[in-house]
């Protein structure tokens, strides 16, 4: 009789904690950033996917939105030499997540160059 309880606490016990533990992240491998070809900016292939894109300044205003895809795979790039010098956000929504990333715009030479935070 104890064996009998002490095994259905057992399965009790890990049936519970298998529930309880947090859900992985969705893996967003259908969205990647690239540079353009004439280092004037970034391009983001999305998959087959309805996605937006949106950038937001440092204070967090969205200053552009874009409908990227409505469910094709879709590349296209963004021109950032009219942005002012200053850190960005650039957020890819799909489907099944979305995709954030940080970036710095800045000067030199006279021509605007960017990075992303590595994250």
């Amino acid at each position: 009789m104890k064996k009998t309880i002490a095994i259905a606490a057992l399965i009790l016990g890990i049936g519970t904690s298998v529930f309880a533990a947090p859900k992985a992240p969705k893996a967003d491998a259908g969205v990647s950033f690239t540079s353009l070809k004439n280092d004037k900016g970034f391009g983001v292939k999305v998959a087959a996917e309805k996605s937006v894109i949106i950038f937001y300044d440092n204070e967090h205003n969205v200053i552009f939105k874009d409908l990227v895809s409505k469910g094709l795979p879709t590349e296209k790039g963004y021109n950032i030499s009219a942005l002012d010098n200053g850190d960005y956000k650039v957020e890819v929504k799909t489907e099944s997540g979305s995709v954030t990333k940080r970036m710095h715009v800045y000067e030199v030479d006279g021509a605007k160059s960017y990075f992303f935070f590595q994250e």
